[in-house]
């Protein structure tokens, strides 16, 4: 059976950079207050006119299959995980398939938020395991600025979420104990209401209204305590499963790269797990929380700045709206 390797990432970011500074001057925030309660300092948010969802995966994506080694015509299935596609219908995978000239092949849309590029990378790498598929192109995309509700009422959402992509290629080896060593997905729709955005809904009876504008619904809707609380206990779980699942110790890990939700969490978990600050990537910092674009940018930096080298052991997780978390261990 065939190994899942990441042969090649990429990414992009908007010029666009946001300090918190400039939130101040929209809602009733301050420097202080942000970075004590997420630890970001700046965002990014796309050009109308410029950047959109596609736009961004498409140049996320050419990076990743330059540095792959590969063309574009030798990808043969695109998994694209994103909840902010261009259109409604039809999903953001044809798009970009479009856009890259590879008409014909396979295009599959993840909806799993936060979670969503893990749960992209957790069935690309089944598919090639399978045999079915050779050089996957798995990418994470979000546009979040433009539902964000900027006012006094949504700031607590509004200084956290941000716009960006990133890709990988997960292609077949024959090098054995490396590349993907185990994946691990859960949900709990328990929770949904807790981190969600209720319109457009096809049980409306009419799907876009003023009525539903003014009532807030197309805003993203957050209960901060429920997620930080359920998500400290979340990574921690789904972090030791993927270890317990391979005989390994959080000492072992060389690298931890968790969804960009918020510092403290990555904070807590890294506590949790004993483990250094060099150990874990971190760049909310930088770039605000790209939903299911984080951990592809954070791969693709961990490269570039060589924090991930040959033979490391690496560990995705994530956790997010649905609620869902997931995990996936990697031996580069």
């Amino acid at each position: 059976m065939k190994n899942s390797i990441i042969s090649g990432a990429g990414h992009y970011l908007p010029d666009r950079i946001v300090t918190n500074e400039e939130l101040s001057s929209m809602m009733n925030t301050n420097d202080a207050w942000i970075v004590e309660r997420t630890g970001i300092r700046e965002r990014r948010w796309f050009t109308p006119g410029k950047d959109t969802v596609t736009s961004m995966a498409r140049a996320a994506s050419e990076m990743a299959i330059k540095n792959a080694g590969l063309n574009n015509k030798e990808i043969d299935f695109i998994i694209f995980a994103t909840i902010t596609p261009d259109y409604f219908i039809p999903g953001n995978g044809v798009l970009l398939q479009r856009e890259l000239g590879l008409q014909g092949i396979g295009a599959l849309d993840i909806r799993n938020a936060c979670s969503g590029f893990v749960y992209a990378l957790s069935v690309a790498d089944q598919f090639i395991k399978s045999g079915m598929y050779q050089n996957i192109l798995v990418v994470g995309a979000e546009i979040q600025s433009s539902a964000l509700d900027k006012s006094d009422e949504g700031r607590s959402s509004a200084v956290i979420f941000a716009d960006g992509a990133g890709a990988v290629v997960l292609q077949a080896s024959n090098e054995p104990h490396k590349g993907i060593l185990s994946t691990h997905l859960h949900a709990d729709g328990d929770h949904a209401e807790e981190l969600y955005v209720k319109d457009p809904g096809s049980s409306r009876k009419v799907r876009v209204s003023q009525e539903l504008i003014d009532s807030g619904s197309f805003n993203l809707q957050m209960n901060g305590n429920a997620v930080f609380k359920h998500a400290v206990i979340r990574f921690y779980e789904v972090v030791q499963e993927a270890l317990d699942a391979n005989n390994l110790k959080p000492k072992d890990l060389d690298l931890l790269i968790p969804h960009q939700a918020n510092l403290r969490i990555s904070q807590y978990i890294q506590e949790k797990l004993g483990l250094e600050e060099n150990q874990v990537f971190n760049n909310i910092m930088n770039y605000g929380n790209t939903t299911a674009a984080t951990i592809p940018i954070a791969i693709s930096e961990a490269l570039e700045t060589a924090r991930i080298k040959p033979n490391d052991l690496v560990c995705l997780a994530a956790f997010g709206s649905g609620f869902a978390w997931a995990s996936a261990l990697i031996r580069w």
